[in-house]
């Protein structure tokens, strides 16, 4: 008998969505399951990089970009809302056929709103998001998300539920719907006790213009210096930019047991607030200086939040200089809220009939 099949789709928006997918389809395998991937873009490159041997399903693209102006980000998503809209429905019509194609026993779909199918009663919606911010409008926002959860039969928080969370208001209600549970943070790293190469780890990620606005800005600060930098770019892409500083080693991606040995291997890491990369930083109990991206809600409540925790620095992307890391001497850095198993539980709704 074959293995029961499970979609694993993972929204393109940056990379954090498909690399926190890592963990559970490694998961999904080891409980024997068979994983189908879905993304598209840079998310679907770096998971069929990382499973060559599965197969890999491409999902129509949300092409939603950002301004380079922060303030403007919202009315810039409000703009792409109708391409949105028109990609749920897309992606609806191919889930239904991916699930007569592959006989598809269940589905986990991480922030797809529209990768669900009413012919099947396991379908997973995975978020850190049942609030999510957006200023003025954020009401509205979250009564949108948390109408689309409602239509999946359960929602898996990658979090804990308890007091010490990563996620603060943004994965807990005062009320929890019945259909949600936590499954813990989740990361595709170990903690590895090796010397240390690197004073920084520059960690790029995000959608354009924001994460090449910041790549100049950053090259730019810590060209003036001799600190020992490991400059990652966040780009799925053989080319290659100049560089005639011997401080400063760029890399455009690594994946893997590359990256983990990098992170592990470096003092501190300055990256974007994104809730995966707060995920790894916390599994491997890492310092870190966040620069959450310009008009994201999301990210600068969860640097906020750090910093007021005392766990780690950050500033905005147009005030960051070198001065400002010198600040980060009086956090304790991120820590690990250990390995509670609980997505290998949440896995046993599978099994149920």
């Amino acid at each position: 008998m074959r293995n029961k099949r499970i979609l694993v789709a993972a929204l393109n928006w940056g990379l954090g969505h498909a690399t926190r997918c890592i963990p559970i389809i490694k998961e999904l395998v080891a409980n024997g399951y068979e994983p189908i991937i879905a993304s598209d873009g840079k998310a679907l490159k770096l998971l069929k990089k990382e499973f060559p041997h599965y197969q890999a399903i491409e999902l129509p693209s949300y092409n939603i970009t950002y301004s380079r102006k922060g303030s403007d980000l919202k009315w810039k998503l409000a703009r792409q809302a109708p391409g949105i809209l028109k990609t749920i429905q897309e992606e609806r019509r191919l889930t239904e056929r991916l699930v007569e194609q592959f006989e598809l026993f269940g589905i986990i779909s991480d922030n797809r709103w529209g990768v669900r199918s009413d012919k099947i009663k396991k379908n997973v919606f995975i978020t850190h998001q049942m609030n999510v911010l957006s200023g003025k409008i954020t009401f509205l926002s979250s009564y949108i998300q948390q109408r689309y959860i409602q239509k999946f039969d359960q929602c898996w928080i990658p979090d804990f539920e308890d007091e010490t969370n990563l996620s603060g208001k943004l994965g807990h209600l005062n009320n929890t719907p019945e259909n949600v549970k936590y499954i813990g943070t989740l990361s595709r790293f170990q903690k590895n006790e090796c010397p240390i190469i690197y004073d920084y780890l520059v960690l790029l990620s995000g959608p354009e213009p924001q994460r090449s606005i910041l790549e100049s800005k950053l090259l730019k600060e810590f060209g003036r210096t001799d600190l020992k930098i490991l400059f990652i770019r966040g780009i799925i892409s053989e080319e290659k930019i100049p560089n005639a500083l011997a401080h400063i080693s760029i890399k455009n991606y690594l994946y893997g047991e590359l990256l983990e040995n990098a992170i592990n291997s470096s003092e501190m890491v300055i990256a974007r607030s994104g809730y995966t990369t707060l995920m790894d930083l916390s599994k491997l109990e890492k310092k870190a200086f966040f620069i959450p991206t310009p008009g994201q809600k999301e990210q600068e409540y969860l640097a906020k939040r750090l910093e007021e925790l005392k766990y780690a620095p950050y500033c905005e992307q147009e005030n960051f200089t070198i001065t400002q890391i010198k600040k980060s001497g009086k956090y304790k850095g991120l820590s690990n809220f250990g390995d509670h198993s609980l997505l290998r539980d949440r896995l046993a709704f599978f099994e149920r009939e």
